[in-house]
């Protein structure tokens, strides 16, 4: 009946390495620096390159950060390519 109580992810219940807690709220606080770190970084080039489009996508969407990297490294990369290659 209780055999999750002295498991690493017993979030408060039982005795853990961490005090008590498991580790469920240390994994759930990286996440979320992760996540923000990129969708931020990925919000604001959007925002600056008046891509609508993409800016709603990347906001609505939760993808753990990997959406955002897709789009900071290939999407808007490549277009600045494309970009200076008009330019001259």
């Amino acid at each position: 009946m209780h055999y999750f109580y002295n498991t690493p992810w017993s979030y408060g219940m039982g005795q853990s390495f961490f005090g008590g807690f498991g580790i469920f709220p240390i994994l759930l606080i990286l996440v979320l620096l992760w996540s923000l770190g990129w969708k931020g970084w990925a919000l604001w080039l959007a925002a600056r390159r008046h891509e609508l489009a993409w800016f709603i996508l990347l906001l609505l969407l939760n993808t753990l950060g990997i959406l955002e990297i897709i789009y900071i490294f290939f999407v808007a990369k490549q277009s600045d390519t494309v970009q200076k290659h008009k330019d001259q």
